[in-house]
């Protein structure tokens, strides 16, 4: 496929998960990598000061909701991949102001299926078989399970905030732009995310910098809520493995088999930054803990069943909780800058997500 088999564009490449599975394609891939993104407040460059300089990495500042950008880049860069991570994803900002969660999250995939779509058309036989668009969306689709059960592909979708609302129609779009058109689509639903860079107002960094801060560190309702904890490194190997060997048409769940409620993953941390930063007072900072007034809609549980990945494409996370909690934990301590200069910008950490209207 000349020109186009060595090349992938990645949306979102400079967010948290973006910026990984550039991190990934680069050390582990010799293909040219695109990062397309728009630069929000969740997008920074400086994610990726390892990989800018490499001569297969290129960087495109383009919103996903202008066709006409969009179409520019596919026609440059011949992409035998896109990867399309690019969304508004927190969930508390969604319930603050829905309306950027709509117009990125479905009109932009909506725009990007429609811009793959002409541009595979424009390519001859051959090619067009080649080439793939894998759609990356979230186990929030799913709503809440109870206290038995997991999330499985065939899942039915029942999203209970904004957020969850928007991805759950851009896997839709996704779905019957494979259907009725026949574009070579995967999608990827993914448990809970953590590790380097990630932006600070989620949960592990919010909790490792109001611990290192000496302020109290929140939790939600009694911190019973659970969730499946994956590190971002092994979401990018498998979101790099689904885009490059997952079927069209197929869907593909990918956990971290690490189900913890919020309260074991805060104390958890304070634990290892007990172990790595000591208290001056060498007091716990499980002691700076504090309950808080519970998120509107806080879903109870997520917990992913992640067989088919494991039995089709042979893909398992390589990291145990304890042994990602505490890179990440470690990453942090050792990137305090990184992390001030995005509090000084785009979050100040102050509380989102209590229902304002806008």
């Amino acid at each position: 496929m000349k020109g186009t088999e060595n090349t992938v564009v990645v949306t979102g490449g400079a967010g948290f998960i973006g910026s990984a599975v550039i991190r990934e394609l680069i050390a582990c891939h010799e293909c040219r990598v695109v990062n397309v993104d728009c630069l929000t407040y969740a997008g920074n460059l400086k994610t990726l000061e390892d990989v800018a300089d490499n001569p297969r990495y290129s960087f495109e500042q383009v919103d996903i909701r202008d066709r006409d950008a969009v179409d520019g880049v596919l026609a440059r860069h011949r992409p035998r991949y896109l990867m399309h991570l690019a969304a508004e994803s927190h969930v508390d900002r969604s319930i603050d102001g829905p309306a950027d969660f709509i117009s990125t999250n479905v009109v932009g995939t909506y725009t990007l299926l429609e811009a793959f779509r002409a541009f595979r058309e424009s390519l001859v036989a051959e090619e067009r078989d080649a080439v793939r668009f894998h759609h990356v969306s979230t186990d929030e689709v799913f709503g809440s399970l109870g206290a038995q059960g997991l999330f499985t592909e065939s899942s039915p979708y029942r999203p209970n905030s904004p957020y969850s609302a928007s991805k759950a129609a851009s896997d839709h779009l996704a779905r019957a732009w494979c259907e009725t058109y026949g574009l070579p689509v995967v999608v990827s639903n993914c448990s809970n995310n953590y590790g380097p860079y990630q932006f600070p107002e989620k949960l592990i960094p919010v909790v490792i910098s109001k611990a290192l801060c000496g302020e109290v560190i929140p939790v939600y309702g009694r911190g019973e809520n659970v969730r499946d904890w994956l590190f971002v490194g092994d979401h990018a190997n498998a979101l790099v493995t689904i885009a490059m060997r997952g079927l069209p048409g197929r869907t593909y769940n990918v956990g971290g088999n690490a189900e913890r409620t919020n309260l074991e993953v805060v104390n958890t941390l304070c634990g290892i930054l007990d172990e790595l930063a000591p208290r001056e007072d060498g007091a716990s900072y499980a002691e700076q803990i504090s309950f808080v007034t519970d998120r509107p809609g806080h879903d109870f549980r997520y917990a992913i069943d992640a067989s088919r990945i494991a039995e089709e494409l042979h893909w398992k996370p390589r990291e145990t909780f304890e042994s990602g909690m505490k890179k990440t934990a470690r990453w942090y301590l050792e990137n305090q800058a990184w992390v001030n200069s995005v509090r000084d910008g785009a979050y100040d950490g102050r509380r989102l997500g209590l229902g304002g209207a806008r």
